[in-house]
């Protein structure tokens, strides 16, 4: 036999062995009975929770002393106004009448015990198997209720097989919403779904992210339980402490106290209780004994706004208790139906007769009646819960109005199948004292929140509504000024285990939690960004920031720009270097043929001239952003002019030595010079050279423009690669050799007449351009910022005028200032004076 067969089976036999040792001689009570065309069944908890061990398969005594439920009472009635108002309508169900069985359901055998009844067939006792229940009829064909997630799993999982609607007003777990299990349930109470989101806003609207949780036992509080830890993890909400009352929790026994203790160490200021009203108080009882105060405590709906918990003895002193409740409805006539319904009865309470029934469902010993002063007391929280199932009867009647035709004005008569109904209820869609009565697709009635705070500054506890929530988007709106805090000068409670880190200091989490941690702070070059705040961030390439930083800072682009003073300073000397070149040139070109100009090299000096002039033009490289055409030519230039002009002077030198000292003690020597032209031979074969150490340079160490970031954390400086390349080496060697040899040979012509001798002239310009270079390297070696570029531009401009000013300089002063020494007979003299002093040696 396969399994859905053993179960119909169990069903068909469980309602007549409840009956064979529960069931006694039964009369019909107009209160829990009405014909009509049309039967709806009410699951209400009219009397408390019954929690004693069963020790046989009875039905539970509901009506125990002291145990009437004055909540369940009001349930109970709302259904009975709503059945009456919809009778009562010519609108809604014209010529259609709807009748009901009401069950009290305070345990959860009584609960199966009234889901088999209202399966049974109308008459009898019996539920049929049947191989298609297309066609099965049950007692009722809408079942409203049960209160609880546990009663209402049970009651659900029953009637799922039939089809057979069932509109929960209390149930509001989250197990529900999976259709494939229970296919038929809806209700009228937001899903637990919604209330933990809510939960999660709330915590984090008070920057509330070390918590403690505590659940009852059974499916409401434990699957709420998950679903907050979930969802508060996923936001950075850390759990220190987490536990469940279970049912069988005494207040002071073993379980409650090792609870306390462990919740007191969790040390947090806020304690979310997703719990029923019954294990609440046992929780609350217990708070009390503990001791637990100045804390923050939420409340899930099911206890927030309940009498059972505030009249707690002694819970004014916890802390503040906040909560979630659902939006406050009330229903129409409720008070006065209630109160025509309590004048009415006017007898006095008394046992019922032996081996009668005060209901028609469930066995009882004693009778309840009410006066109008018994009648309990009709607060929010009942009211709102009482609306629920209003909105439940009413849903199940415009689902009936669809599926009978009524909008014609006459309903059509007929079976009606509880599949056929649950279609429409799913589709309805109307008013109901301006609040749309709508289902989603699991079967949840959307509906937002209010957020209360209990308040005892009154002479008796009240909650206070702070705030509300809507849906699509989720939204939460709080009045903070209405919550009265438990601590000094009504300031908010904290509650995390570390603080919060200064500006721009990383969290290093310490122990298990990322609640818990030590502050860094961040590296100079990174910053935390708010999105992480356990990390910190490198900037980009572009970027920099300080030690300790949220925030990356552009990097300043560093290059010797053309409008800085410095460079401006640099380009005038340049600029007049050349100057002074140009007029020179032109002054030895005009006087070209006297003796100063021959002396000094004759044509030879406007190639020494335009050397210099080459270099200086080099100059101009160093400024503006760096380019490929004048990383090429920025030093290269000024090396190969610097080599030309030091091969001139060098050759210039040693030419002046031959004529005076070699050529008449080495006369063959001499006339191979001449007649080889030795001085042109030389200064082709030393520029050639200097030619090809640049292009070997400049091909293999080629220098690119580039964009330096490593040297300055907050400059990126824009400067040509490979400067000091090998290559370079060799060149700059180069000219070193050069200058050697130019100071040799001036040295060795140190004792020629004053107009052919050199020495002086380039030792002085040897000296400056030695010192220009040894500060530049000195300055390189512990400075590379913006101006090191100036500072090599200054060196190269200092060798140029140096040489210019030791060489040029003097020759035109003579030139300008003292035609007289620019006389061959001076110049003759000159020589004649050398003779007379080498003869007399």
């Amino acid at each position: 036999m396969s399994l859905p067969a053993v179960l119909l089976v169990g069903l068909q036999l469980s309602l007549p062995c409840c009956w064979a040792f529960s069931c006694g001689h039964m009369e019909s009570s107009p209160e829990f009975h009405l014909s009509g065309d049309y039967l709806l069944a009410g699951l209400f908890p009219l009397h408390s929770e019954y929690l004693q061990v069963r020790l046989r398969p009875e039905v539970t005594f509901c009506d125990r002393p002291g145990s009437f439920n004055g909540h369940g009472y009001h349930l109970f009635q709302a259904m009975r106004l709503s059945i009456e108002e919809i009778n009562n309508s010519t609108a809604l169900l014209p010529n259609v009448t709807l009748g009901y069985e009401l069950y009290d359901v305070c345990s959860e055998s009584a609960s199966v015990y009234a889901t088999l009844s209202v399966l049974s067939r109308l008459d009898t006792h019996h539920i049929e198997i049947q191989g298609n229940f297309l066609h099965y009829s049950p007692t009722v064909i809408a079942v409203i209720g049960p209160d609880n997630t546990n009663h209402a799993a049970s009651t659900a999982a029953l009637l799922s097989p039939f089809l057979v609607p069932l509109i929960s007003y209390g149930a509001s777990s989250t197990m529900f919403s999976v259709k494939r299990q229970y296919p038929s349930f809806l209700r009228t109470i937001p899903s637990d779904k919604y209330q933990v989101k809510i939960m999660v806003l709330l915590l984090q609207q008070f920057g509330w992210v070390w918590i403690s949780l505590v659940g009852s036992d059974g499916d409401y509080g434990q699957l709420g339980l998950k679903a907050l830890e979930d969802q508060a993890t996923q936001q950075g909400i850390c759990i220190a402490f987490k536990d469940i009352v279970p049912f069988s929790a005494q207040v002071g026994d073993e379980k409650m106290q090792s609870m306390m203790y462990h919740l007191a160490q969790a040390k947090t200021t806020v304690v979310v209780v997703f719990s029923n009203r019954q294990l609440a108080r046992v929780f609350f009882e217990s708070v009390v004994l503990a001791k637990l105060t100045g804390k923050v405590w939420i409340a899930s709906e099911d206890w927030a706004i309940s009498r059972h918990i505030s009249s707690v003895p002694g819970i004014q002193g916890i802390g503040t208790v906040l909560g979630l409740a659902i939006q406050q409805r009330v229903v129409p006539g409720l008070k006065a139906f209630e109160k025509a319904y309590a004048q009415a009865n006017k007898r006095v309470p008394g046992p019922c007769p032996n081996g009668s029934w005060c209901n028609s469902n469930q066995l009882c010993r004693e009778c309840q009646d009410f006066t109008a002063y018994m009648m309990p007391k009709l607060g929010a929280f009942s009211m709102s819960s009482a609306y629920n199932v209003y909105q439940a009867v009413y849903a199940v009647a415009h689902g009936l109005h669809q599926l009978l035709g009524c909008t014609s004005g006459v309903c059509s008569s007929g079976r009606v199948y509880p599949w056929q109904l649950l279609e429409k209820i799913h589709k309805v869609n109307f008013l109901l004292h301006r609040n749309t009565v709508k289902f989603n697709d699991n079967g949840d009635l959307l509906s937002g929140y209010n957020i209360i705070a209990w308040d005892w500054s009154r002479s008796k506890w009240a909650f206070r509504v702070i705030g509300s929530s809507t849906w699509s988007p989720v939204w939460l709106n709080i009045n903070k000024t209405k919550i009265q805090w438990h601590g000094k000068n009504n300031q908010v409670p904290t509650s995390v285990c570390s603080s919060d880190c200064l500006e721009g200091h990383q969290r290093v989490i310490v122990g298990f939690y990322h609640c818990c941690f030590e502050c860094v702070s961040c590296e100079a070059g990174t910053f935390l960004n708010r999105s992480d705040l356990y990390n910190c961030q490198p900037c980009g390439k572009e970027e920099w920031a300080p030690e300790g930083s949220q925030t990356c800072f552009q990097r300043t682009v560093v290059f010797l720009t053309w409008h800085e003073p410095i460079s401006q300073v640099l380009l005038a000397a340049n600029t007049l270097l050349l100057l002074l070149l140009v007029g020179t040139a032109g002054l030895f070109a005009w006087h070209l043929d006297t003796p100063v100009v021959k002396s000094a090299g004759g044509r030879l000096c406007f190639l020494m001239l335009g050397s210099l002039a080459g270099g200086s033009c080099s100059l101009y490289g160093f400024f503006g952003e760096p380019t490929l055409p004048t990383c090429l030519l920025r030093q290269a230039l000024w090396v190969l002019g610097f080599a030309i002009f030091l091969s001139c002077l060098a050759i210039r030198s040693f030419q002046v030595v031959i004529i005076f000292k070699f050529s008449t003690k080495v006369p063959t020597f001499y006339h191979a010079w001449v007649q080889n032209n030795g001085v042109g031979l030389f200064l082709t074969i030393s520029s050639m050279t200097q030619l090809l150490l640049c292009v070997i340079w400049l091909t293999v160490w080629t220098p690119l423009p580039t964009r330096e970031y490593q040297r300055f954390s907050q400059l990126v400086m824009l400067e040509c690669t490979k400067t000091n390349s090998p290559g370079f080496v060799l060149a700059f060697a180069y000219n070193g050799l050069l200058s050697i040899s130019a100071f040799a040979c001036s040295y060795l012509g140190k004792d020629l007449p004053e107009n052919y001798n050199e020495a002086k002239c380039v030792t002085f310009s040897l000296l400056l351009t030695f010192v220009s270079w040894i500060a530049f390297y000195t300055m390189a070696s512990v400075y590379q910022g913006e101006y090191l570029l100036a500072a090599n531009a200054l060196a190269v401009l200092s060798s140029l005028s140096g040489y210019y000013s030791g060489y040029f300089l003097p020759k035109c002063y003579v030139i300008l200032c003292r035609p007289d020494l620019n006389s061959t007979q001076h110049f003759q003299a000159s020589i004649q004076d050398y003779t007379s002093r080498c003869g007399s040696t």
